[in-house]
């Protein structure tokens, strides 16, 4: 076979119920001049032996395996081993449209992107029926369909962050050694690979097509582990020395780092079980008082309400655990008693009222 047009990471870990899902709607891709790049991190189910049979069927899925070493070295292994021209990404656990790659392929050399993003479906399926909703990637539609980058357009950092929905030139991704955190077990390891192809690519191209199912009811997923607490900050860190090493986006992008780690942290903080959130805010309070030093006089070009609210963490962790968890509970509160009210007011509460009046006349 001639060198394939996109290679297409799929990494896998236990997911015996979703792969088969996965590769049928990677391998009916119309572009057909790709090779599947299946990395297994140590299944102890039945997913290596699925992987074996498409191997057999299909000469374009190439199988490596190796010990379970975590989803940053997997992808790693697998990027490693692409010989296409551009790099996907199909998590084993989602699928995607048979046109994705090949509607992705042709903008790219249309536009000669480094990168091409598109919109995606998150979904679950229950009872067998599925339920799935569009997102946008952009935060307005006039930024689709044009060569962007982050030098120009500061605002891409704040679409959202999803890898899987698009392609990558491999020779982009080579030149600027553009690596995934490999921290062993961690999780987030997204967050380090998006801030890096986002900050360093040239021309970057978003298409307004969504072709990506990403799967909302895997309990295995990482999105679902609440004791994963400190991931994230691992994360941060290895986003923080890719920037030192790169002075000039250091300069131009210190900023919408320390905001994209403020609001990844708020909500790892909300989504963590309550036994380990002052927990968290200790950590915050260490890192956030360390950024703050580190800014010097750039602090005060921070958002204000976002500066005010790492010196409330700051200044007392415990406080502000109180303060948020009396806002959570109030909030709670306030939705059951507007839902109440609006059970009382409904026609069909009130001819409930009128035949029970009417029982005991």
């Amino acid at each position: 076979m001639s060198k394939p047009k996109v290679s297409i990471v799929v990494p896998v870990c236990n997911v015996e119920n979703f792969l088969k899902e996965c590769l049928d709607s990677v391998i009916k891709q119309t572009l057909r001049e790709i090779e599947i790049i299946c990395v297994d991190d140590g299944s102890t189910d039945k997913s290596l032996e699925i992987l074996r049979e498409y191997e057999k069927k299909d000469n374009r899925v190439k199988v490596i395996t190796k010990p379970n070493a975590g989803y940053g070295n997997t992808m790693n292994v697998g990027t490693d081993a692409a010989s296409g021209e551009y790099v996907g990404i199909v998590e084993s656990d989602d699928y995607v449209t048979e046109n994705m790659f090949e509607v992705l392929y042709k903008t790219a050399k249309q536009y000669e992107a480094d990168i091409v993003k598109s919109d995606h479906y998150t979904f679950s399926t229950h009872e067998g029926k599925q339920k799935k909703q569009f997102h946008y990637t952009c935060s307005d539609m006039s930024y689709y369909n044009k060569v962007l980058n982050a030098k120009e357009n500061e605002e891409i950092y704040d679409f959202v962050m999803m890898n899987w929905t698009g392609i990558y030139k491999t020779e982009f991704l080579r030149k600027n050694h553009i690596r995934y955190n490999e921290t062993p077990g961690a999780s987030f390891q997204d967050n380090g690979y998006w801030f890096q192809v986002i900050t360093l690519a040239e021309r970057i191209v978003f298409v307004n097509e969504a072709f990506y199912y990403y799967r909302q009811d895997n309990p295995n997923s990482s999105i679902n582990n609440k004791k994963k607490i400190y991931c994230i900050c691992d994360e941060f860190k290895y986003i923080r020395e890719f920037l030192e090493k790169h002075p000039e986006e250091y300069k131009k992008h210190i900023l919408t780092y320390v905001k994209k780690k403020f609001f990844n942290y708020r909500h790892s903080y909300q989504r963590i079980a309550d036994e380990y959130k002052t927990e968290f805010l200790l950590r915050e309070q260490k890192e956030y008082a360390e950024e703050l030093r580190k800014l010097g006089g750039l602090k005060t070009e921070l958002d204000p309400w976002i500066l005010g609210e790492m010196n409330r963490i700051i200044d007392c962790p415990e406080l502000y655990a109180y303060e948020e968890k009396t806002a959570r509970l109030k909030k709670e509160a306030e939705d059951v008693h507007a839902d109440w009210l609006k059970l009382r007011n409904s026609q069909e509460f009130k001819k409930g009222i009128k035949i029970k009046r009417l029982l005991h006349m």
